[in-house]
């Protein structure tokens, strides 16, 4: 179960405190950001940090892996909104959103944790991927299909290809690069080096 938006109708019980649900989000993520893996994760020790009972937990989560899709899923900002005036600069847009929440460490440390255990939990993956960034990969493959259409990218680009080059590029400098090349036009650099290639 996901947190409850606002205006929505709550189920009859004890109504839920955003308070309690925020804590137990922050206590996922703080546990995983201090190296604690997916698999060594417990809902004890989610409680505890939290400062709340179990059964507070399990009213608002049936199990620890949807839970967790929801802690990872805090992470990602919402898509911003694309002018749709010029790819590039809808493409700069969605990759400077990258850029942003890289800068974070306890962030990146805590997804690095827990993509390390992917293979062990699929369906986590699966529905962290479906949630949080299979919505990113359709923005920017609709910006780039939009950009041949428009004829600002070429007729015979590889739709998949292009989308690789730009997150590819700008994966290796949040993951890997000196922290300091997190410059604020970082996007811009790479959208530009990428176009010079997608361009007609």
């Amino acid at each position: 179960m996901t947190i409850q938006e606002s205006g929505t109708a709550r189920p009859a019980g004890r109504p839920r405190s955003e308070k309690a649900e925020k804590a137990i989000i922050e206590a996922t993520l703080d546990l995983i950001g201090e190296g604690m893996g997916i698999s060594e994760l417990s809902i004890e020790a989610i409680a505890s940090r939290a400062g709340v009972g179990k059964t507070t937990i399990y009213r608002r989560w049936s199990n620890k892996e949807d839970l967790v899709v929801d802690a990872l899923a805090t992470l990602k900002a919402p898509l911003p909104p694309l002018a749709g005036t010029s790819v590039r600069d809808d493409l700069i847009s969605l990759l400077d959103l990258m850029r942003r929440e890289s800068g974070d460490t306890r962030n990146r440390c805590v997804m690095n944790i827990a993509m390390n255990e992917s293979d062990r939990y699929p369906q986590l993956k699966a529905r962290f991927m479906k949630r949080a960034v299979e919505p990113r990969r359709e923005a920017m493959r609709a910006v780039i299909e939009r950009g041949i259409a428009t004829g600002e990218l070429r007729a015979d680009l590889d739709v998949s290809m292009g989308m690789a080059m730009l997150t590819g590029a700008m994966m290796w400098h949040t993951k890997w690069a000196p922290a300091g090349d997190l410059a604020p036009d970082l996007a811009e650099r790479v959208v530009d080096a990428a176009l010079a290639g997608m361009a007609p």
